[in-house]
């Protein structure tokens, strides 16, 4: 019986041990202390168990998680050039946080991480083995079937949405209930209470330059209502969603412009091309060569 409690007490200390590293690793990343610190902490192994004594405290999936929550970009860019494939791995079962099957994406655009979420794109792209964010089926919700790009077009994230559609994401993936992000975007427009009406229009023209063929759920609605979505979408852009004229010529030409841009070399090609910046998409994001690099001393 004494042995018992014995080997009880030692588990519960050694649990409360290693639940108080984990919140130090937790508040360093907050705190966005330097990545040799945060890598010394995070592969400092745990003995709470002696039969798995190499068992580390957090996976680079689960640091990275940590590091989009709070834009510690340096650490997110030293975890996807080191550990691509294992920072873009499925966390594990206690982080349920974001239920997807590309966790680290769909957390980028939530928290708006624009910087991080370019790395993330970057990286997949550049690595064979990482999760291709271009198939319909990596990037669906557990629960409903949403992808990323419907919940950048629910939050209203203009910049998000370009760099997913410039990366090759498809902007006619469907949810469980047929919707697409189009009609997100037409919800919200057509909901009086949002206030948000640059960020909606943005996200709408965004995803009608990437759309040479608009398909669509709420067609139907378009019809029923020709006054009232003429009023919200404007004469010319209600009449090509209804399918009722072709697309403007301006729209048509941009259509085919970027169908040629290589989402290997996305945004820097969108940037680079030589036509006046109001033609170019709304929302356009800062290339990742721009951004400043943040240097870790050791």
């Amino acid at each position: 019986m004494a042995s018992l409690l014995t080997v009880s007490s030692a588990a519960r200390s050694s649990e409360k041990h290693r639940t108080s590293f984990s919140l130090l690793f937790y508040r360093a990343v907050r705190d966005l202390k330097p990545v040799w610190m945060l890598e010394d902490m995070r592969t400092m192994e745990t003995f709470y168990q002696e039969e798995d004594a190499s068992q580390r405290i957090y996976t680079p999936s689960e640091a990275l998680l940590y590091a989009i929550v709070h834009d510690h970009q340096a650490y997110a860019q030293y975890l996807l050039s080191r550990y691509t494939d294992q920072a873009l791995a499925k966390p594990g079962e206690r982080f349920c946080c974001c239920p997807s099957s590309t966790p680290h994406l769909a957390m980028a655009v939530r928290y708006d991480r624009r910087y991080i979420l370019g790395l993330i794109l970057q990286e997949a792209r550049r690595v064979p083995s990482a999760p291709s964010y271009t198939d319909r089926a990596a990037g669906l919700h557990v629960e409903d079937g949403r992808t990323p790009l419907h919940l950048a077009c629910e939050l209203l994230r203009p910049e998000a949405v370009i760099m997913l559609l410039g990366s090759g994401v498809s902007p006619h993936c469907q949810d469980h209930n047929g919707a697409t992000p189009l009609d997100v975007i037409l919800e919200k427009l057509r909901d009086p209470k949002e206030v948000k009406g640059g960020e909606r229009r943005r996200c709408l023209d965004t995803l009608l330059m990437f759309m040479p063929k608009v398909h669509f759920k709420m067609k139907g609605a378009l019809d029923r209502e020709p006054e009232r979505w003429s009023e919200v979408l404007g004469e010319e852009t209600y009449k090509y969603l209804a399918g009722r004229s072709p697309a403007p010529l301006v729209l048509t030409a941009m259509q085919t412009i970027l169908k040629q841009l290589s989402p290997a070399t996305f945004p820097d090609s969108l940037h680079e091309l030589p036509i006046p910046s109001s033609l170019k998409p709304p929302g356009l994001p800062v290339t990742q060569r721009d951004r400043p690099r943040v240097v870790q001393h050791q």
